[in-house]
């Protein structure tokens, strides 16, 4: 029997996109761990947390070669989602599966526990990505909340999940990097338009989709209250943020590749049940199905 969820957070099949209160606590409860109270408050308030230097420069070079053999071992594979012009490697996904060395780094306290602090429970992957944008090449991804998609085509009941982008080449700023409306992970912004069957792989590549981002109305709104935030780093810098923080990022037309390990840390008191908004759950890759709690 399919076990019916209350949709707390509807989007998708409308006409306008609709803004909603979060319902959902951004930290849940009081978990020790890795951040002390002041980045766990500002976290708490803005969505994010930033750190210079989450990984040795050692691991940045060892992640930045398994990013190099996968692209060539690879090839066609669905996991690897390549630019539309010139077939540049965009996003190699499920690669703390596809690497011994991303599934023992992730697992480490200094990385795992953040996750665990704020979510306030064991976790599991919902999601892992190696992002690159070489430079001259790389495309943009557009204004987006990850929770909305996730919600929408996974079926993740609430925004009880974070990322953690890790900077694996210098960002600029001006080569690609990261953008958040701070204080945006408090509203959720539903979708217009119904999502099409297999809509996924049109999704990843496509530099304005269709559904699953707000309109131009809404987001120059929520810029107006909420402002943008670029983030820069070294290498092995890292951002810490809520899955329901808008957020996107320029195409890179400077010379300076711009690099990135992502990774999505679910609770495993928040796993996914059947879609809210599609036919059917999205690829494994993209949303994992198997929730065993990270050792």
């Amino acid at each position: 029997m399919r076990t019916v969820v209350k949709d707390a957070y509807p989007t998708r099949n409308r006409i306008v996109p609709e803004s909603i209160a979060r319902m959902d606590p951004v930290v849940w409860g009081s978990s020790p761990g890795p951040l002390d109270s002041s980045a766990v408050d500002a976290y708490e308030t803005r969505g994010f947390h930033t750190t210079e230097a989450l990984l040795a420069a050692n691991d940045v070079g060892n992640l930045l070669e398994e990013t190099s053999r996968l692209g060539r071992e690879l090839g066609n594979d669905e996991r690897v989602v390549r630019e539309h012009a010139g077939g540049d490697v965009r996003s190699i996904f499920d690669v703390h599966r596809l690497s011994d060395l991303v599934d023992s780094i992730v697992r480490r306290p200094g990385i795992a526990g953040i996750a665990r602090q704020l979510l306030g429970s064991d976790v599991y992957i919902h999601q892992s990505r190696l992002n690159v944008k070489p430079g001259f090449r790389g495309g943009p991804f557009y204004w987006h909340s990850d929770f909305e998609t996730w919600h929408a085509e996974d079926g993740m009941p609430t925004p009880r999940a974070l990322s953690i982008s890790i900077a694996l080449t210098e960002n600029y700023g001006y080569n690609g990097g990261l953008m958040i409306m701070p204080g945006s992970h408090k509203t959720f912004v539903s979708s217009a338009g119904e999502t099409p069957d297999d809509y996924y792989r049109e999704s990843l590549v496509t530099h304005v989709p269709p559904t699953g981002s707000p309109d131009e109305d809404t987001l120059t709104r929520m810029c107006a209250e909420f402002g943008i935030t670029t983030f820069r780093g070294s290498a092995g810098s890292a951002t810490v943020f809520d899955s329901n923080c808008m957020h996107g990022s320029n195409g890179n037309i400077t010379p300076l590749p711009r690099s990135n390990l992502f990774v999505v840390f679910n609770s495993v008191e928040n796993t996914p049940v059947e879609p809210f908004a599609a036919s059917k759950p999205r690829p494994s890759y993209l949303g994992s199905r198997d929730f065993t709690p990270l050792s």
